[in-house]
């Protein structure tokens, strides 16, 4: 295998689903918006927290490359993606590279 450095980069995104009056509603939203951001960002996405709560969840959005610039684009226009979603509303968001 060649020498080029690998790194990881992660996203952490907190939402709020005002809309959502049940767990199925907040499932369906959030199954919609994970899909369209795998199929257009080749990313991989995890709900980490707030499974049980109808109105908030945590996502988690990794990926791995040697390009930490290129990475962070990609980081950046998914929080952009999530911002221009109407469902949902970011309430706050983290981002780390290892």
């Amino acid at each position: 295998m060649g020498e080029a450095a690998t790194h990881v980069g992660i996203l952490y995104v907190e939402l709020f689903i005002g809309e959502a009056q049940s767990l199925k509603e907040k499932r369906k939203v959030l199954k919609s918006l994970k899909d369209r951001i795998r199929s257009q960002f080749n990313v991989s996405v995890a709900e980490l927290r707030g499974q049980e709560k109808w109105q908030v969840a945590t996502l988690g959005f990794a990926m791995i490359g040697t390009d930490n610039r290129y990475m962070d684009r990609v980081l950046q226009n998914i929080l952009s993606f999530i911002d221009r979603c109407h469902a949902v509303e970011i309430c706050g968001h983290d981002m780390e590279f290892c």
